[in-house]
């Protein structure tokens, strides 16, 4: 099977199936035409999954093809964008009808779901290697960025931190778990759920916020540095975060590292005037996700831990770094 064949097979459709109301043309040509809704600004972001980096080889092609998009609607949430197109550029060891298959499934029923079409990208023989380039588009200056936090706001984190860090150590072989857990833990590894509905919602009434996906503390602290501020954190109810905390045997700081800087959670973290916690929860409501206030907005900067005593807890949980040397 040929390049072309490839992209024919498993990755060209219709265009209204692909929902291209979004440009004249799709795949087919060198460019793909994309028609930007009046008075909307195009928000763009990539990322790239490498095999054995990002993902193990044995993970369910169907599951990968939904993450690899996911991880891209991730941060268009996190800038309170409607996705609208995405490119596909794929490196493939060989051409395995099978494995090819199931990818497009998982991936174009992603898609589907956030009317976000396949416009283009390129296909090449190599290491398995996944990159996506997404657009999406916002109202002329409605974007959530991380420079708007302030003093005194109140900062909040959507669903639930630290299961896909349980899953990857269990993968590792450095952790064992019941295997109901394991089976919801690697859900949220393998398959997370992009909070596009929060961001949306979150528009007008969230200050700042950025997606989780290297720890939530090295994540806020993207916010905290672009905004010039600082935060303290409830460490005890940033531990309800991770509802199946009761399964986790050992010592006590394993559960704040998978909270803190567990990584591949894909939630959003975000901040909020105190006057707005009745609009949080409605939007909160109409997401459908949950939400917890988990901190406040300081004017000193730097990150403090407070237990239920009002104590202290050093702030040393490093959060995934691409090029830091690789844990065994």
């Amino acid at each position: 099977m040929g390049e072309f064949e490839l992209i024919e097979r498993f990755f060209k459709r219709p265009a209204q199936r692909a929902r291209l109301a979004v440009g004249e043309l799709g795949i087919g040509d060198d460019c793909a035409l994309l028609n930007p809704t009046p008075g909307h600004q195009w928000v763009m972001s990539a990322d790239m999954l490498v095999e054995e980096r990002h993902f193990f080889s044995c993970t369910d092609p169907r599951h990968l093809g939904h993450k690899s998009l996911a991880v891209n609607l991730s941060d268009l949430a996190a800038c309170g964008a409607q996705p609208r197109a995405f490119l596909l550029s794929l490196a493939l060891p060989e051409a395995d009808e099978v494995w090819l298959s199931a990818f497009s499934q998982g991936l174009l029923a992603l898609a589907d779901a956030h009317g976000c079409a396949l416009v283009g990208g390129d296909t090449t023989q190599g290491p398995l290697n996944i990159a996506i380039t997404v657009v999406g588009e916002v109202p002329q200056g409605q974007a959530l960025r991380r420079s708007g936090a302030r003093a005194g706001d109140d900062i909040y984190v959507s669903g639930h931190l630290g299961q896909a860090r349980l899953a990857l150590e269990v993968l590792r072989g450095h952790l064992s778990l019941p295997d109901e857990v394991f089976t919801v833990c690697r859900a949220r590894l393998e398959q997370p759920t992009p909070r596009v509905a929060l961001g949306l919602a979150l528009r007008g009434i969230a200050s700042a916020a950025v997606d989780l996906s290297d720890g939530l503390l090295g994540d806020l602290g993207h916010i905290l540095q672009a905004s010039r501020v600082g935060a303290q954190i409830d460490v005890a109810l940033s531990e309800t975060l991770l509802p199946c905390a009761a399964a986790i045997a050992g010592p006590h700081e394993r559960l704040h590292t998978c909270v803190f800087a567990g990584g591949d959670d894909y939630e959003l973290a975000f901040t909020a005037a105190a006057s707005q916690r009745e609009a949080v929860q409605q939007a909160a409501q109409r997401s459908q996700t949950q939400v917890t206030r988990i901190g406040t907005v300081t004017a000193h900067t730097g990150v403090v831990l407070r237990d239920a005593h009002g104590q202290h807890l050093p702030a040393t949980f490093a959060s995934f770094d691409h090029f830091a040397p690789a844990s065994s």
